[in-house]
């Protein structure tokens, strides 16, 4: 009786760890492998919100470009984050898309005042942009110290259309002229050259000759110009101040306006004292005035100094362009 006993507790002790281990079976993993069972941990799930970089596509937590639309892209037209800037990846398709737009074009209309060039502030109060020229090259890179100095003394903002070869021959006095508050900085071209697809003459000066020399005479100092006072310029006046209308669509798809003017101050510094004088007088509310600041042996600054004193008494205060929409 005792050995049967002995059995019968033996076979019951075998049966009860046999259900023990089945039951850790079942809360080990599929691999077969025995593991040890503890308090699950809270793993993470990854954030599905996009991540918005300043340049280059939207992007998931994956960093998995989302594709773009199909279709025509669209061209931007504000800057200065405008992706004509040289910084940004997105210029190439840029350019490709706009030498497709218009490299087929013919041109209807040249000009100073074709459509889309801005010759007024849109405003009725008595109020005039100074704007000044400087078109660089041999006979153009001076500097008119006595015209910059009255304007500073006298407290007078003005807007300056600066080429990249004025730049080039000046680069102390533009860092200066850059870095006064006065003065607005805006874009006067590459290489001082009429604005046309097909080479077009103005002044006996030879214009760009395609869609890619436009985007160039007008990117390129654009880029230079952002590079060393860290604005992009919103502005842009060609070489002579004339256009053909592609290439003034052109330059409104890269970002930019096309300021014009109204008074022409001085003729390509041409004009005496008194013919300056008498050209700023004809100013009216919202004018935008047309001179220049490279040649300082010209008469451009005794008439500036002659008129402004004259354009105060009646009422007249001096404002940069940027400050207004232009029309």
């Amino acid at each position: 009786m005792c050995l049967l006993f002995f059995l019968f507790v033996m076979l019951a002790l075998s049966s009860c760890e046999r259900g023990n281990r089945e039951a850790a079976q079942g809360t080990a993993e599929v691999s077969g492998a025995p593991t040890v069972t503890t308090t699950p941990t809270t793993v993470p799930i990854p954030t599905t919100t996009p991540i918005v970089h300043k340049e280059g596509p939207t992007t998931s937590a994956s960093s998995t470009p989302i594709p773009e639309a199909q279709g025509t892209p669209t061209i931007p037209s504000v800057a200065p984050s405008d992706p004509s800037s040289s910084t940004s990846p997105d210029f190439p398709s840029l350019e490709k898309t706009l030498i497709e737009r218009y490299g087929n074009a013919k041109p209807t209309k040249w000009g100073e005042n074709v459509p889309g060039v801005q010759t007024h502030l849109t405003t009725k109060e008595q109020v005039i942009a100074l704007t000044f020229d400087a078109c660089g090259g041999k006979e153009g890179s001076g500097y008119d110290e006595k015209l910059i100095d009255y304007l500073i003394k006298e407290n007078i903002p003005a807007t300056l259309f600066i080429n990249a070869r004025w730049i080039t021959a000046n680069k102390d006095i533009f860092a200066k002229l850059a870095a006064n508050p006065l003065f607005e900085i805006e874009n006067h071209g590459t290489e001082h050259r009429p604005l046309s697809v097909n080479g077009r003459l103005a002044y006996g000066i030879a214009g760009t000759k395609s869609v890619n020399d436009v985007i160039h005479e007008v990117k390129d100092n654009a880029d230079q110009i952002e590079k060393l006072t860290g604005r992009r310029p919103l502005f842009f006046r060609s070489g002579t101040a004339y256009y053909d209308d592609i290439a003034a669509g052109v330059v409104h798809d890269l970002g930019f306006q096309l300021a014009g003017y109204n008074v022409l101050g001085d003729a390509g510094a041409t004009y005496n004292t008194e013919q300056v004088y008498k050209a700023l007088l004809k100013a009216r509310s919202g004018s935008i005035v047309l001179a220049h600041m490279n040649h300082p042996e010209k008469d451009t600054a005794e008439g500036i100094m002659k008129a402004i004193p004259e354009l105060k008494k009646e009422g007249y205060r001096f404002v940069l362009l940027a400050s207004y929409t232009l029309n």
